[in-house]
């Protein structure tokens, strides 16, 4: 089946758009959203092999796509990487910055390393990723970032250095997007709560994340997890001129799972 969107056709036509963590889940899923309405997508990942495949992809589907690996967290290889898709495409129009990870551990059992890294994945790449885009493109020509962070408010019990890092992310946002409006540059934030991606899907889940994807049931009021594609809608939206009066905005897209304090 074709690749549908709700959005007009072409409405990135002539634009590139970078996405990191481009190779799985929310990524993957948004650089099809991109590729579809009309953007050159820079992939951007540690994996080459996902990013590829993912290439491979859109590219049979019609889109065009650059394949630009390398680890977000390396200062140098991040200026690179900039450079590099400039030299490809001449431009870059927006940034989606979705690279991260984490691992599920009790506050008391994580180490300064496993801490560190946490916030290098969540924070400190989406920050040298934003900033290289600024100072190589964006602040002479405008253009819109979009950073993921997630549902943290209200905490994190069992990846609180995740949450700290998101929170990080929030100020971040909110702040690049005051300091670099001069310049014609939106910066925005999506926080999504529970999504399933192609690596743990409803139908194959097993274990506790089963058990935490049936305990999400009960806690969105639209009953159900989201899906990486339901979250790559809302950020093209932020990413288009439809947001051109929209910047420094942490859009939650959970469910309703924050009206459940209410109840």
């Amino acid at each position: 089946m074709a690749y549908r969107s709700v959005f007009k056709p072409g409405l990135f036509a002539g634009q590139t758009i970078v996405v990191t963590g481009g190779g799985s889940g929310i990524g993957r899923c948004t650089a099809h959203e991109l590729a579809h309405l009309g953007a050159t997508v820079a992939l951007v990942g540690r994996r080459a092999e996902r990013l590829e495949q993912v290439a491979r992809e859109i590219a049979d589907a019609g889109g065009r796509a650059l394949v630009v690996p390398g680890d977000h967290r390396d200062e140098e290889r991040v200026r690179a990487i900039v450079h590099e898709v400039l030299d490809a495409t001449g431009r870059i129009d927006g940034l989606v910055n979705n690279a991260g990870g984490q691992f599920a551990a009790p506050l008391a059992s994580i180490t300064k390393k496993g801490w560190e890294a946490v916030i290098a994945n969540c924070l400190t790449g989406g920050f040298l990723c934003a900033r290289e885009s600024y100072t190589q493109w964006m602040v002479d020509h405008g253009g819109a970032i979009v950073n993921i962070v997630a549902d943290m408010w209200g905490s994190m019990a069992g990846m609180g250095h995740s949450g700290a890092a998101r929170a990080g992310m929030v100020s971040f946002t909110e702040t690049a997007a005051f300091e670099w409006s001069g310049s014609g540059v939106r910066v925005n934030a999506v926080a999504p709560g529970v999504v399933v991606s192609e690596l743990h899907t409803v139908s194959n889940a097993v274990g506790d994340y089963a058990a935490f994807l049936e305990r999400s049931k009960q806690t969105h009021p639209l009953g159900r997890p989201g899906m990486p594609d339901e979250i790559a809608e809302l950020i093209a939206f932020l990413a288009s001129d439809a947001a051109s009066w929209i910047t420094g905005a942490i859009v939650p897209i959970d469910g309703g799972r924050a009206l459940t304090s209410l109840r």
